[in-house]
């Protein structure tokens, strides 16, 4: 996932080509500017308006249209074309419903099956978390959270859980933007966390179940508040109390990321 480093808005959407494959950077760069909200919800996505900010072929913007598309971040609308996709409340209240239950069944695994290295893991990643929440910059809290549960989904042993939550990962991490942007939203959600980190160091299993579920619920009632605020039934795009909109130029994509 994102490293501290990368948390940073980018200057320029611009791709180097010599790093990794340009099918993965045109990809990651395109989501990392729609979860962003370098293009808003609703937003056309002009392919040869791409073409010329990332410097790549029609060809390669259109492969990560499409995947994004399947991400559920662009929507393809008849004699319209590709535009930023809007995630209702809804929406966000189906992810939750999910989210409530795979996440609660991975924390009841990782509980039961997770070795002591991999506990110890959490434990630095929660340690990590509390850093992050202490700076309070939005987008590194978000990358130190999915962090977190990345620790959780490789230790529940349960790959299906695991693919399950990541096929909606980039949803995911747009709305657990929202909710951290969510004013007084951030100290409660350390804490709880914290609760399931503690119960999973006691290997009670049914408690770090509960606590996960508990977690989840308190970020669905942020997120939902938010999306609310911002238009009364939608939004879409990280929602960040302090960001401003952001300069049209051509962006450099973060080198050795994964997502």
């Amino acid at each position: 996932m994102i490293d501290a480093s990368e948390t940073r808005t980018p200057g320029s959407l611009r791709i180097d080509k010599r790093s990794t494959t340009l099918r993965q950077q045109v990809l990651e760069v395109l989501r990392r500017a729609i979860i962003d909200s370098h293009f808003k919800p609703g937003e056309r996505l002009v392919e040869r308006e791409l073409c010329e900010m990332t410097g790549v072929s029609r060809t390669s913007v259109r492969e990560a249209l499409r995947h994004l598309e399947s991400e559920g971040l662009v929507q393809n609308i008849p004699n319209k074309g590709p535009s930023v996709a809007k995630v209702t409340a809804e929406e966000a209240q189906q992810i939750y419903e999910i989210r409530e239950v795979l996440e609660g069944l991975a924390g009841r695994l990782f509980a039961e099956r997770a070795t002591a290295k991999q506990v110890d893991r959490l434990q630095e990643a929660l340690a990590k978390l509390k850093d992050a929440f202490s700076i309070g910059e939005t987008r590194h809290i978000v990358a130190e959270a999915t962090k977190f549960y990345d620790v959780m989904l490789e230790g529940c042993g349960n790959d299906l859980i695991r693919d399950m939550i990541r096929s909606l990962q980039a949803r995911v991490v747009f709305l657990r933007g929202t909710s951290m942007s969510h004013p007084g939203r951030a100290p409660g959600s350390f804490g709880e966390m914290t609760l399931i980190v503690e119960a999973i160091c006691r290997r009670d299993a049914g408690a770090t179940e509960a606590a996960c579920k508990q977690h989840v619920r308190q970020a669905r009632d942020a997120a939902l508040r938010m999306l609310y605020r911002e238009d009364g039934s939608h939004a879409g795009g990280t929602v960040f109390s302090d960001q401003e909109d952001l300069q049209r130029e051509r962006l450099t994509l973060p080198q050795n990321r994964g997502y």
